[in-house]
């Protein structure tokens, strides 16, 4: 099993447990449209480091450093890092998030923290 990052506005999705990655509700998607199984708002970044990046590509290799700082040092992370270990034991876990840029966000961020974790 994998863990994928998934822009939730795509239409074709593949199975998975579904988690939602970003700290605000995505625009225009409804809760059963998102049939999400988890909504991981606890563990996006901060607002204050989120409006710093703005999505801001040049910024991106210090918004990961900082991002994965508040990680580290989130009390939440363990019981979610321990969630993702159990459902990969059945099942692909989707990474979704709101953000168009795919190569530039927190859930690639979240994803290699993740993986890292897991070893």
């Amino acid at each position: 099993m994998k863990i994928q990052t998934i822009r939730i506005y795509q239409h074709s999705q593949p199975q998975g447990y579904r988690i939602l990655v970003d700290r605000l509700w995505p625009r225009g998607i409804s809760k059963i449209q998102a049939h999400l199984d988890y909504w991981a708002k606890d563990l996006a970044p901060s607002p204050a480091l989120r409006r710093w990046f703005n999505h801001d590509p040049e910024k991106f290799e210090t918004f990961q450093i900082r991002y994965q700082s508040e990680l580290q040092q989130n009390p939440a992370q363990k019981a979610f890092v321990d969630l993702v270990q159990q459902q990969l034991a059945q099942q692909d876990v989707l990474l979704l998030y709101a953000a168009k840029d795919t190569q530039h966000n927190q859930a690639l961020v979240l994803q290699h923290f993740l993986q890292a974790a897991l070893i």
